[in-house]
């Protein structure tokens, strides 16, 4: 998911140095979403890889 947040990060960058605006922001936009869904993955992860072995 990091990946894809980064090339469409990469891709907005290059639409927007050669002037096509439109594509650019799309392209950040989904750029952003991917990059907070992998952030909220990420805290998910580590919160619950913390939980204590249940003992029994």
């Amino acid at each position: 998911m990091l990946y894809y947040a980064i090339v469409f990060f990469v891709l907005a960058l290059v639409a927007a140095l050669f002037g096509f605006g439109g594509i650019a922001a799309g392209a950040a936009t989904i750029g952003k979403v991917l990059f907070v869904g992998f952030l909220v993955i990420a805290v998910v992860s580590l919160v619950a890889g913390r939980k204590p072995p249940i003992e029994g």
